[in-house]
């Protein structure tokens, strides 16, 4: 018998299964000697059961200024035809059922963003009654978080839109930490604010886990607010800098790594190529970057309640998820850790998402914030003209209708007016509109701040740029992709005519000045035909002044030629303040004088509607 076969049975005689095996090998049944009675072997010490330990965090995205169930615009509850409700209000009654049930220390909460923009109420403070005004109002939203107890927030892209004073003022009066990591200062190249918080959860063992939420912010905010942050912040890619974060955390001995971005998981970017970074970055990080344990994503306004990327280095799954926007949804990361070899490790995680329309509002926060509430109701609720025909923008995204004319007119006027008297005067004004809400109506009768406000929903500002004919035709038929392709002999259903490749209506422009037809029949690239000025076809060395946008103008949605195009005015204040001041000026509102039917959609030259 080899040596070696030898030293194995012998070694294998320690074991009690080993000896079985051996003998069995050594000698035929029918030879082997009388087996010596067996040891009685002593017995094992049974195994100390592992020390667990589970905890959850809740999330919060793109809350937008939304403290109650309520739509400043109609004057009522907030509704849609999915019957969500909205606000940290009722995201209050959910997180107190969550610590109830899972015990206020084994639980955290935090947001991923664009937090204090897009409701008047969160206007009212940041404009009419700014919080940072000598001896100001707190932000509404302040109140609210800290009176739920948010333990952290990342910045997001509209935290920008008022300018830094009044984010730093927001930052000041909030008792949790507002948290970008790759939001720098210009000059030093430092973090402009904290990159990350660490928390402690007690376990029954005495052994603390030590929980790490990174926060990272959208690149974006370099070109869709570059009037409030060129020259003082600069934002680099997510992925590099949870690249350089991540190891930090985890040498500072965080057993958990949460990164809350304000940014989707797509991959894609809406500026194209006009930064190296991209916009939806958030499973690329959790592609790319090891030691990451969830991500809590924001900014794309979809809901995931669950999705797991594989990290390429690792091959481990990390969790995403993204509950839906205004507080319409609370995410849920259950986490279940043991201990090993002195230190805690995620076992499991997993991610769901909590509907707050099956809660009340907590009567906590309605008491809170009950007097701010009933001074934005009665500001938005004043009357500032009339108008003569009602106007809706329900059929805004296929048909060329009143109400985006009034937005269009009221930038042309307005960009006239600013440059009279300039090299510029002599040149014709063209405008860009989109239909921002489906559901805006400026009625019949009296005219009030909130019907203005209700059509133009974001903080956008307004500009003058130089563009030649060619380049609003190329501009139009960028704008075109927004249209599925639907053949000559198809029944068109308008439900499901638009947003082709997720195309969002704002980023559908129409453009006042020009007439132009649409032809869906055709693929996109080559939709837009017959385009003229005044009745003759448009020169492509024809110069006009484009009222556009600041966030079409700084290249959001990625429409071609305007982002490189000459500035030639541009104003600080919001186009809504612009329309709304245009109301109460004129006084009246007649569409007879600008409203007019410039384009249409068609199918091989005969209109669709």
């Amino acid at each position: 018998m080899p040596l070696n076969r030898r030293k194995f049975l012998k070694k294998s005689a320690v074991t009690g299964a080993g000896v079985a095996v051996a003998g069995a090998a050594a000698a035929p049944a029918a030879q082997a000697a009388p087996a010596k009675p067996a040891m009685p072997s002593k017995p094992s010490k049974p195994s100390k059961p592992s020390k667990r330990y589970a905890f959850t965090v809740m999330g919060t995205t793109d809350l937008h200024g939304n403290v109650f169930n309520w739509d400043y615009f109609t004057d009522k509850e907030f509704d849609d035809k999915a019957h969500n409700d909205v606000g940290l209000a009722k995201i209050s009654t959910l997180v107190n059922q969550i610590r109830e049930e899972k015990g206020r220390r084994n639980t955290l909460l935090i947001d991923a963003g664009d937090t204090i923009q897009g409701t008047q109420l969160s206007y009212y403070y940041a404009k009419v009654d700014p919080i940072t005004a000598k001896g100001g109002p707190v932000h509404p939203m302040a109140q609210a978080m800290n009176a739920i107890g948010y333990d952290a927030a990342a910045l997001g892209n509209h935290e920008f839109n008022y300018g830094i004073p009044v984010l730093r003022k927001f930052e000041e009066q909030c008792r949790f930490p507002l948290l970008g990591a790759n939001a720098l200062d210009a000059k030093t190249l430092r973090p402009a604010f904290a990159p990350y918080s660490m928390h402690r959860l007690c376990t029954p063992f005495g052994r603390d886990v030590k929980v790490a939420v990174l926060g990272l912010t959208n690149p974006g905010i370099a070109i869709w607010d570059k009037a409030n942050v060129q020259g003082k912040m600069t934002f680099p890619g997510l992925e590099e800098q949870a690249a350089k974060w991540v190891p930090k955390l985890r040498s500072m001995g965080a057993d958990v790594v949460i990164v809350s971005a304000h940014s989707g998981s797509s991959g894609t970017s809406s500026y194209g190529d006009q930064l190296p970074y991209i916009e939806n970055a958030a499973g690329l990080v959790a592609e790319q970057v090891p030691g990451i344990d969830a991500i809590l994503v924001g900014h794309a306004h979809t809901e995931i309640p669950e999705y797991f990327v594989a990290n390429k280095e690792t091959g481990k799954q990390v969790v995403l998820s993204e509950p839906l926007k205004w507080g319409q949804r609370l995410t849920l990361f259950d986490f279940e850790l043991v201990w090993v070899k002195g230190h805690w490790a995620v076992e499991k995680v997993g991610a769901r998402v909590l509907n707050s329309n099956t809660v009340e509002e907590d009567p906590k926060i309605t008491k809170l914030l009950g007097d701010e509430h009933t001074k934005v109701v009665a500001y938005v609720n004043q009357v500032i003209g009339t108008n003569t025909a009602e106007m809706t923008s329900v059929e805004a995204p296929y048909k060329d209708v009143p109400i985006i004319d009034l937005i269009n007119h009221i930038q042309a006027d307005t960009v006239k007016q600013a440059l009279a008297g300039t090299e510029y005067a002599s040149l014709p004004v063209l405008s860009q509109a989109a239909a921002f809400s489906r559901s805006a109506v400026i009625p019949a009768g009296q005219v009030t701040i909130r019907d203005v406000a209700g059509l133009y929903v974001f903080e956008n500002t307004l500009e003058a740029r130089l563009m030649t004919g060619a380049q609003m035709k190329a501009y139009l038929e960028f704008s075109a992709n927004y249209y599925v392709r639907t053949a000559p002999d198809v029944v068109v259903d308008p439900a499901q005519l638009t947003n082709a490749n997720g195309t969002p209506d704002y980023n559908y422009d129409v453009v006042s000045g020009l007439t132009y037809e649409i032809d869906i029949a055709k693929p996109a690239g080559s939709r837009v035909t017959d385009v003229r000025f005044e009745g003759a076809p448009l020169a492509d060395d024809r110069q006009f002044v484009f009222a556009v946008n600041n966030y079409r103008a700084n290249g959001g949605g990625n429409f071609p030629h305007v982002a490189a195009a000459k500035v030639l005015w541009s104003n600080s204040d919001e186009i809504r303040n612009t329309m709304i001041a245009w109301v109460k000026a004129k006084g009246s509102i007649d569409p007879a004088l600008f409203a007019s039917v410039d384009w249409k959609l068609t199918r091989n030259g005969t209109p669709v509607f």
